[in-house]
């Protein structure tokens, strides 16, 4: 089964890359996931599909589907996100495309070669890339639409000795030993997936979801894919309290959408992946979780999940955790530009032991000029005493308790410019600034910083 999927996912990839050659004489067509009841509406004016038989840019094309999403329900099944998340509707989305017969197929991804710097004692430098490639293809397949979907990263690979460096980040190991002030990579396969879109009415639409490799439904769209966070190369600190399941083993989703409003469930292996980073995971489906999601407005989307997570992380195997989140995101499309922000709530409840850790943050990105970026990132996550870890192994009989609340304030900067056709280019960095809480002042020093110089490359999105 394992060799069928990873055979499967290599095909759809080597049909997105080939697809790219015939993309500039593409003539704009329907979206497959634009419900029947909806096309007519969705149509553009003729006029907007005559084109000279000069070869066309690929104006038009680059966004989800062929047009803008007027409805949650078209949202959902343009699958430009992760899992089934949806960002809200008015959201950007950089991606290249292509038709092959009754096939659409698209291609997203982002790639960041980092130059890192941390001050501080347990600071460290590095220079590592962040990436991840979505190769997809649509078809329409009776009354509904069906999805295949690989998403790949080469982090393995470029990012040495299984971690880069990011003060107060803790979660899963490196070498038999828990990763501390520092960020595991992706694996190569982040996700294989299968997808299928019943239209059950005109405004209700009843979704199916399997993956081998997966995002279950849990908290908002998780960060590497998330338009408010675009631009910032770095994992949250909050982020496996909030939506490391991103990547999680042989997960079904079921949902049902009706006009504004969504509801799922989920079930799926519960461990989150090893540190063989190249190969598929697997294991029982002894998790859960379920996902409210609401859309009021086409800028506006919240939603709310809990989630039962049987024995997360390989170090505390006979630890479970309830997780809970809450979030708004909300996105104003601007002329030359757009404004992505989202704010997050995420907790974990320990059992037994009953510990409970909070997590809070806020970020933004703003584009202007067409060619500009800046965003920020605010957040506030609660921390054991594994931080005084270090990179030193655990003592025998060490048990994980509170030990304080740390802060970090990001922002920074970008300018696109022309460097390699269809591909969106930018210089950029961004500056951390950690506040030390009191108890952890003689490690870390009174006021660490993190800089950090890279360059982007994604697929073009205008």
């Amino acid at each position: 089964m394992k060799r069928l999927v990873i055979s499967v996912g290599a095909q759809i990839a080597l049909s997105a890359a080939l697809a790219l050659t015939t993309f500039a004489q593409e003539p704009p067509h329907q979206h497959p996931g634009t419900p029947p009841a909806q096309k007519e509406k969705s149509q553009p004016a003729p006029a907007q599909h005559q084109h000279s038989g000069a070869q066309q840019p690929m104006e038009g094309m680059q966004h989800r589907g062929m047009h803008q999403p007027d409805t949650l329900i078209e949202a959902i099944t343009q699958h430009s996100g992760a899992g089934t998340s949806v960002e809200p509707i008015s959201t950007p989305a950089h991606m290249l495309m292509a038709t092959r017969g009754k096939w659409t197929l698209m291609f997203h991804g982002v790639a960041f070669l980092n130059a890192l710097q941390q001050s501080g004692p347990r600071g460290y430098d590095k220079v590592f890339s962040t990436n991840w490639l979505m190769p997809m293809a649509q078809r329409r397949l009776g009354r509904g639409t069906f999805t295949a979907r690989a998403m790949l990263s080469f982090e393995p690979a470029t990012i040495t000795r299984r971690s880069y460096p990011e003060i107060f980040q803790v979660g899963e190991t490196a070498y038999g030993r828990a990763l501390v002030d520092a960020q595991h990579p992706h694996d190569f396969f982040m996700e294989l997936a299968f997808l299928y879109d019943l239209n059950i009415a005109e405004n209700a639409l009843l979704s199916f979801y399997f993956a081998p490799v997966g995002d279950p439904a849990i908290g908002p769209t998780a960060f590497p894919h998330r338009s408010s966070a675009s631009e910032n190369p770095l994992a949250p600190l909050g982020h496996h309290l909030q939506d490391s399941t991103h990547i999680a083993s042989d997960v079904i989703t079921a949902g049902l959408t009706y006009k504004r409003v969504r509801l799922e469930a989920s079930g799926f292996h519960g461990r989150e992946p090893d540190e063989l980073r190249w190969n598929i995971d697997a294991g029982k489906l002894d998790s859960w979780s379920t996902r409210l999601t609401i859309a009021p407005a086409k800028n506006w989307i919240a939603q709310y999940s809990l989630t039962r997570l049987a024995s997360p992380e390989e170090l505390n195997p006979d630890e479970d955790v309830l997780r809970m989140t809450a979030s708004v995101s909300y996105n104003r499309p601007l002329t030359g530009g757009n404004w992505s922000t989202l704010l997050l709530w995420g907790r974990n409840r320990t059992s037994p032991g009953g510990e409970i850790f909070n997590s809070y943050l806020l970020e933004s990105t703003l584009r202007f000029r067409e060619k500009n970026s800046v965003w920020g990132r605010v957040e506030s996550a609660d921390r054991t005493n594994q931080l005084l870890l270090g990179k030193n192994p655990a003592p025998p009989g060490f048990a994980e308790h509170f030990l304080a609340r740390v802060q970090a304030v990001t922002l920074g900067y970008d300018r696109e410019f022309e460097l390699v056709p269809r591909l969106s280019t930018a210089l950029g960095g961004q500056v951390t600034f950690d506040a030390v809480p009191s108890p952890l002042r003689a490690i870390y020093g009174a006021h660490p910083v993190g800089v950090i110089l890279f360059l982007r490359l994604r697929p073009a999105g205008h």
